[in-house]
């Protein structure tokens, strides 16, 4: 996927969830008030005077001029934007990346009382697909979650439904930046999720973790990322 219209800044401080205080390039006396595309807390990321980029956006209405969606950490550029992972999927499953000949890509359908990212169609399969993109990094080990997160815990269990009727069924963790040596997920956050993914795993359900190309402009799934499910427990 891309952007369009990047301006880089330097972050001030975060208020609340949804907007944070931003010295544009170009615009470094005026602070701007910028929309921020992760309501997590992401606070390894938004430190400050950190890098970030901004997409301006098109729309003369809207209450902030831009959104924040890339940051640099440790001299690694890392994609922010929550809503990017579900784009880069799904990009990717058009171009046959999970099934060989794709027939059928449906984002947003409902399972039992899930409404899962992706229902898709390919290679003689049915599969209920769930996407995760994970931020959180220490010492080169990509996590999630960085909160607790019951409603992911319900996903994983509807996947594993799903999977017992038939159905193939994914979980996609898009880890939005390079230079990861491994994924595991986060016990130390949220217990329950992780049990709740080794679960899954014995139950059938795929696990897959991606990282991403990232640059100024753009983000695209790259290459899989080794998974160690029990690594701290």
């Amino acid at each position: 996927m891309k952007y369009r219209k990047i301006k880089k800044g330097n972050f001030i401080e975060r208020p609340n969830r949804f907007i944070a205080y931003v010295n544009v390039e170009g615009e470094e006396n005026n602070p701007q008030i910028v929309h921020v595309k992760n309501t997590g807390r992401c606070k390894e990321l938004l430190v400050d005077n950190a890098t970030v980029f901004l997409e301006e956006s098109d729309n003369p209405n809207r209450k902030t001029k831009y959104d924040l969606v890339k940051v640099i950490k440790n001299g690694i550029l890392i994609n922010m934007d929550s809503q990017a992972p579900n784009k880069v999927v799904n990009e990717w499953l058009l171009n046959n990346g999970l099934f060989k000949n794709t027939e059928l890509v449906k984002p947003e359908k409902t399972f039992e009382k899930s409404r899962f990212d992706f229902y898709v169609e390919g290679d003689g399969k049915k599969a209920w697909i769930e996407v995760k993109g994970v931020t959180l990094e220490k010492d080169g080990v990509a996590m999630f979650p960085d909160a607790p997160s019951d409603r992911a815990v319900k996903h994983i269990e509807h996947l594993i439904k799903a999977k017992n009727i038939g159905y193939e069924a994914y979980i996609i963790f898009v880890i939005q930046m390079k230079g990861i040596k491994y994924f595991i997920p986060n016990r130390e956050t949220h217990a329950e999720f992780c049990d709740a993914l080794v679960k899954a795993k014995e139950s059938g359900v795929n696990i897959l973790a991606y990282d991403c190309i990232v640059t100024r402009d753009e983000l695209k799934i790259d290459q899989p990322v080794k998974i160690k499910l029990k690594e701290n427990k």
